[in-house]
């Protein structure tokens, strides 16, 4: 009994060893995707074209009205391609979104999932890192998000819709029309938190 007891302890103590390194590891990693998202940030502000308060504008459509169906201009950082940038001034995130996404991906950047801004139905994936979409889950209805593509085209959101989906109901995730789709892990990754936006014209 006496030697069983100690097996029992030990085990014990290595997944609890275990455990505090697995923990220590996702937070290096979410450190370390924080500084890259402010890295790709910046990149990306200096080569999105602003207009400046005192520059007279001409009234005409921007490409993406005359062919909502057109690719959405990426611009490339460190090896990854990237369509532009979200806003959420409730929750003080302003995050690149990748072009395309993948779970090695999803490390460096949320991304698009599938759709486009153009065409009235895109959907962004993020991990619930704290730099990421880890603050999603607090946002109220009636919140708003922006969407910023290469062009400087903004397009204006408001979250009017929420719901928690399995993780492989991909189907219920591009089910209705919504103009701009969030989702991100529960925390355990067993479910999704998902967010639907309405885009305000």
């Amino acid at each position: 009994m006496k030697k069983s007891g100690g097996i029992l302890i030990l085990s014990g103590v290595f997944l609890l060893i275990a455990a505090l390194g697995l923990a220590i590891y996702n937070m290096c990693d979410e450190v370390r995707a924080g500084k890259t998202v402010q890295n790709t940030l910046a990149v990306l502000q200096e080569q999105i074209p602003t207009t400046a308060p005192d520059e007279p504008t001409e009234p005409a459509f921007p490409q993406y009205v005359l062919t909502p169906e057109m690719e959405m201009p990426t611009v490339g950082v460190d090896e990854n391609g990237y369509i532009g940038i979200l806003t959420i001034p409730s929750q003080g995130l302003e995050l690149p979104i990748l072009a395309e996404w993948s779970d090695k991906g999803l490390k460096v950047a949320p991304a698009r999932f599938s759709g486009s801004a153009y065409t009235g139905d895109i959907i962004i994936a993020g991990h619930n890192y704290g730099s990421h979409f880890g603050r999603i889950p607090d946002m109220a209805l009636g919140d708003t998000a922006y969407f910023t593509d290469i062009d400087g085209n903004r397009f204006t959101y408001e979250m009017i819709d929420w719901v928690i989906l399995e993780p492989n109901d991909v189907e219920m995730l591009k089910a209705g029309e919504w103009d701009l789709t969030l989702f991100t892990c529960t925390w355990g990754g067993a479910q999704r938190i998902t967010l639907r936006f309405a885009e305000q014209k």
